[in-house]
């Protein structure tokens, strides 16, 4: 018989070797929130899904009963066969722990394949994602990554992350690049999936003596920061990275590639048109018709978002903030190397 595992126990086995979560709710459940490391074998599609569902709530609950019965009868070999092809300890998970997980558990039992059956589903894990970032005692030191827009603090971030330095990647767990125009090119994650994502990776840095991580405002597209980490950034040592504006325009003209969209572009500039002087509102409007983009980027670093940041570095004291001049992503990155094993002289990241 399949065995109940709590979100608690969950949370203490996810992260080690030869653990599997699958979530065995519908494609379009997985993709709006998962729990992070989890796959898909979805026991209904989308339209299944809504089928049932419907039959539920308009007919019978004896009626939707019978329907997936039917539904999950014809596609048993192929289901119980994706289960098998997968090694390690399997544990499958659904909204609440209800029908669907208690289904696919009890059938992959009767084929001798073992598994654990989450209590409460996902909805339980929602529940304690919640109540741990309320007050999260979060010990890490913060280095707050500031600078001008384009300055590549994201690569800096995930330069340093590949290298064992501990990072808080906010931006990727947002899916949003946290301005304007962020979500151009993405589909950025709800609150759920970025709570998950970042519980994940706090409890993976809490023991270091140290966290980097990026100066976002209290919202990154979807998803607002959690009290505890926004007190960490006001109150942790401040680096500005200064680098020059053409690789800065660079950047910005790799990461968001306008020319692959164009129309996206246009209706983002149009939310802060009227917040540009305007002569060079109208004039990068213009460019980014006629798409010249990097001309469009280089004025609105100059007149809008520039000045955004100048007021922002005069807000910290000087002994909690420093300002580093830099080349490149890669000089920029060795210059914070240097700072933190400065500080952290007997600190090797792993």
């Amino acid at each position: 018989m399949f065995q109940d595992i709590t979100v608690e126990e969950l949370i203490e086995v996810k992260d080690k070797p030869g653990q599997v979560l699958i979530d065995v709710r519908s494609p379009s459940e997985y993709r709006d929130f998962t729990i992070p490391g989890s796959i898909n074998i979805p026991l209904f599609d989308d339209s299944e899904r809504a089928e049932i569902g419907t039959l539920y709530k308009q007919v019978s609950v004896q009626a939707a009963k019978e329907r997936g019965l039917e539904v999950v009868s014809a596609k048993l070999p192929e289901f119980v066969k994706a289960f098998r092809d997968i090694p390690g300890e399997k544990t499958v998970f659904c909204w609440r722990g209800g029908m669907r997980s208690k289904t696919t558990a009890t059938v992959l039992d009767l084929m001798g394949i073992h598994t654990h059956r989450l209590q409460g589903g996902i909805h339980e894990y929602r529940k304690k994602t919640v109540h741990m970032l309320e007050d999260y005692p979060f010990k890490p030191e913060a280095y707050v990554l500031n600078g001008y827009t384009g300055a590549g603090k994201t690569l800096i971030l995930k330069h340093l992350q590949e290298e064992g330095y501990p990072v808080l990647d906010l931006e990727r767990m947002a899916n949003h690049r946290g301005s304007i125009f962020g979500q151009i090119g993405l589909r950025p994650h709800n609150q759920k999936m970025f709570d998950a994502l970042l519980l994940e990776r706090i409890s993976q840095v809490k023991d270091e003596p140290y966290v980097l991580f990026e100066a976002e405002s209290k919202r990154i597209g979807k998803a607002v920061l959690p009290e505890f980490l926004t007190l960490k950034k006001e109150r942790g040592f401040q680096i500005f990275i200064d680098m020059p504006i053409e690789e800065r325009v660079r950047h910005i003209l790799e990461d968001y590639q306008p020319w692959g969209h164009h129309d996206e572009c246009i209706q983002a500039f149009q939310k802060i048109k009227k917040r540009i002087h305007t002569p060079i509102a109208a004039e990068i409007a213009q460019c980014l018709e006629a798409k010249e983009y990097a001309r469009a980027v280089q004025l609105l670093l100059e007149y809008y978002y520039d000045p955004l940041y100048k007021y922002t570095a005069d807000q910290y004291p000087e002994d909690r903030r420093m300002i580093l001049q830099a080349k490149n992503i890669e000089d920029a990155a060795e210059r914070i190397k240097e700072v933190l094993q400065n500080t952290f002289s007997g600190y090797a990241a792993q």
